[in-house]
């Protein structure tokens, strides 16, 4: 039963350790192989996730999100284990990176522009992916929390926290691997206190709180993450928050600074290891297109 409830999921929350160790988690999208690993992307603008795996393999898939799913009020499933990022930049969507473009030209009609010219002349990059096959050690299964969004009270990530019922916990158990879950957080003066510690023994340290949302389309993005620390109670006291692409209801001019900055990005990852620039078969791809607007694509 678990395989259709993760394969139902439109998005994963994925979490992988920094430099300094910090657990900080993303949504992501990812397909299930024929082998029982996992198999997610990250395009060229947005590299970060390799970089942390190639350093340390270490890391948790969170599938709790349940918008678009059908699912009717299902469990929250974790995932840890370990995974692997090779440096080749794949462009051809063959195979099970065939699959997963199948997969997300038909979840997420919007991306289906993305082929058009000339649009692809200038989001080219979203089709340079670098691959990440996690391999389960452990999974366990949760239920999810009843919704509790915290107040705005000022303190660092308050106005974007306040916006959401549940934020997913990213920590670090005893030996310094990352770990998951959904929960609730409550408002501090000196940070957000997170519902149900006891679940989370032993892992003081740092840590981290996504927030995230899509439609029933896979569109109208938002990201969120407040980095911090946790203590022995399960306070996380915030230092920083990050919104990758824009603002919590942010317009045409947060998009566009996300392109440059995506763009910017990309041509730093091909300079510095001296890469031409990969030629996209928009052929392929659209190939895919057609299949899935006509209802042929996998599911």
């Amino acid at each position: 039963m678990l395989p259709q409830i993760i394969d139902a999921y439109r998005t994963c929350e994925f979490a992988t350790l920094g430099k300094d160790g910090t657990p900080i988690a993303w949504p992501t999208s990812g397909i299930r192989t024929a082998d029982g690993d996992f198999l997610l992307t990250t395009s060229l603008g947005y590299p970060q996730k390799a970089f942390n795996v190639r350093r340390d393999e270490r890391v948790a898939l969170l599938f709790s999100d349940p918008t678009a799913s059908a699912l009717d009020r299902p469990s929250q499933i974790l995932v840890r284990g370990t995974a692997t990022c090779a440096a080749q930049i794949h462009t051809e969507p063959t195979g099970d990176l065939g699959r997963f473009w199948s997969m997300i030209l038909s979840r997420q009609p919007g991306s289906q522009r993305y082929l058009d010219w000339p649009v692809n002349r200038f989001i080219d990059f979203y089709f340079m992916r670098l691959l990440i096959k996690v391999t389960p050690t452990e999974v366990t299964v949760n239920e999810l929390p009843e919704p509790a969004a915290p107040q705005d009270n000022g303190i660092i990530g308050s106005s974007v926290l306040s916006a959401y019922p549940t934020a997913v916990l990213a920590a670090c158990d005893a030996s310094g691997a990352p770990t998951l879950m959904r929960t609730t957080v409550t408002s501090t003066a000196n940070g957000y206190q997170v519902a149900a510690p006891a679940r989370f023994p032993d892992m003081t340290g740092p840590g981290s709180l996504l927030v995230h949302r899509h439609d029933d389309r896979l569109d109208n993005i938002h990201n969120a993450v407040v980095v911090g620390s946790l203590d022995d109670e399960g306070l996380l006291r915030p230092s920083r928050l990050i919104e990758p692409a824009g603002r919590l209801g942010g317009g045409p001019a947060d998009l566009l600074r996300t392109m440059r900055n995506l763009r910017g990005t990309t041509n730093r990852y091909l300079d510095r290891r001296g890469l031409t620039r990969p030629a996209i078969p928009w052929p392929a791809y659209r190939m895919i297109r057609a299949a899935a607007r006509s209802g042929r694509s996998t599911p």
